[in-house]
């Protein structure tokens, strides 16, 4: 009896090879859930862990993807970072109730918006992933740098009709910075615990001489 040898498999039967760093067609046909996913995944992974200590493969496996799903919808992890901060808190759709009151009441306005940012968790685990990491990682600084400067100070600088505007409007980041690091970060005590009205209430008025005063 004459053996014949297996058939050779047609285009339309052999498997198609995945290409690397793309999802599959059924992951792709999840896309918009699966992204959200990843981008929920991202912040709470750079919040709890820090830049260095998160890993795509940390990413995907919170979010229930494979790693080449996470790299398809946003390459490096410098790339996931930014859109995990970015996506949660866009200053553009606030700072204009924020600027537009008052000249006089400028500092206080800026203090409750900046600690109502802080107060809700959604976004503050973002903000937290960035303060963690910054000083480590220059990635991170670079984000840092991008929400701070172009998204919120240079448009609060804008608005101020005083000298080195600028110059002004970094030393009322500065100062709020270095209280959400103590209070969020580090959670140093009283600060930690304190109402969040009552900090308004004390640091206002050096806001308002950093902003308002010529």
């Amino acid at each position: 009896m004459t053996e014949h040898p297996e058939p050779t498999p047609t285009t339309d039967d052999a498997p198609v090879p995945r290409r690397r760093g793309r999802p599959s067609r059924k992951a792709a046909s999840e896309g918009p859930d699966a992204r959200t996913r990843i981008l929920e995944a991202a912040r709470t992974e750079f919040a709890e862990r820090g830049y260095d200590k998160t890993s795509i493969r940390g990413i995907a496996k919170a979010a229930g993807v494979d790693a080449a799903l996470v790299h398809h919808y946003f390459g490096t992890k410098d790339e996931v970072f930014a859109a995990a901060v970015e996506v949660t808190f866009e200053p553009a759709l606030v700072l204009p109730a924020v600027l537009g009151g008052d000249p006089d009441g400028l500092g206080e306005r800026l203090a409750r918006f900046f600690l109502s940012v802080w107060e809700e968790p959604g976004t503050r685990m973002p903000l937290l992933a960035i303060l963690r990491s910054a000083v480590t990682h220059e990635a991170a600084a670079n984000v840092l740098r991008d929400f701070v400067l172009r998204r919120l100070l240079e448009r609060i600088a804008a608005e101020l009709d005083v000298p080195d505007p600028t110059l002004r409007a970094e030393l009322a980041a500065s100062h709020m910075l270095g209280i959400a690091m103590l209070r969020y970060v580090v959670r140093a005590e009283p600060l930690a615990s304190a109402d969040p009205e009552e900090i308004v209430a004390m640091v206002a008025p050096t806001l308002q001489r950093y902003l308002g005063e010529v």
